[in-house]
């Protein structure tokens, strides 16, 4: 299954984390940024420049914005912890959820084009991230060969996750977008190390309804469908899939 597919201005609401050599390395060393931020490989001198770019990091409470639609781009971001999601207002008011981020993945690249964002970018629980300006990164890119093939790789990853929600969207029934959503947070925990049977959602029903193109009553009733036919357990927001494989055969059923 093809995988599916954030600048705080108020000081209040960041804390900025000046990142020495040694601490860099250190955070760098325990965290899943690598297919960016991790100076594996690199030379002692490589790893000064990577030191001088990544400079701060930033702390956004729950609910707050890491950037607006409309805002000038001038920086990517490394999630280090927690969840985002990423949405889009509609001409009718109503906001479109476009993307969900955790742990290890990268948020702003919808700036880079237009050197505008094209969308908003919303912390769903505390979190924080590395912020990586981008002038500099593609400087350094063009002189740090690995790091250029880790940044290409990522943005690799977001084109083929865009493409996987157009086909989720095009030729999936409802519970089959519930599934493979399920199932594509499943596999993005486990590369994480966490569990791939049990996980607390930190998007609301409605979110998850926005992103796959569901009412939030339809999203409702396929969890509860999921759990009577027991391919789930649900308990508000902890998910622990039971029936993984049956999860699995709903989606292929109509490829089959």
């Amino acid at each position: 299954m093809t995988q599916i597919k954030q600048q705080v201005t108020d000081d209040s609401y960041c804390n900025v984390i000046p990142l020495t050599l040694t601490t860099l390395k250190t955070a760098c060393s325990q965290c899943n940024l690598r297919e960016l931020c991790l100076p594996f490989g690199l030379s002692e001198e490589e790893i000064h420049k990577l030191d001088s770019l990544i400079g701060v990091r930033r702390r956004i409470k729950r609910g707050q914005g890491l950037y607006r639609s409309g805002e000038g781009f001038e920086a990517i971001y490394a999630i280090r912890s927690g969840f985002f999601k990423t949405d889009v207002l509609l001409e009718d008011g109503r906001d479109q959820v476009t993307g969900f981020q955790m742990t290890g993945e990268i948020l702003g690249m919808d700036g880079i084009s237009g050197e505008t964002h094209t969308c908003n970018a919303v912390a769903l629980e505390d979190s924080e991230v590395c912020v990586i300006p981008f002038a500099d990164l593609e400087g350094l890119s063009r002189n740090v060969q690995t790091l250029q093939r880790h940044f290409h790789k990522v943005m690799s990853r977001e084109i083929v996750r865009d493409h996987g929600v157009m086909m989720l969207l095009g030729t999936m029934r409802a519970e089959e977008r519930l599934a493979a959503f399920l199932l594509n947070l499943s596999q993005r925990f486990t590369a994480r190390g966490y569990s791939a049977a049990e996980f607390h959602l930190r998007m609301t029903r409605e979110e998850i309804g926005s992103y796959l193109g569901l009412k939030l009553e339809t999203v409702s009733r396929a969890f509860s469908h999921f759990q009577e036919v027991g391919y789930i357990s649900v308990q508000q927001k902890h998910i622990h899939i039971l029936d993984n494989h049956g999860l699995k055969k709903l989606i292929s059923h109509q490829h089959g």
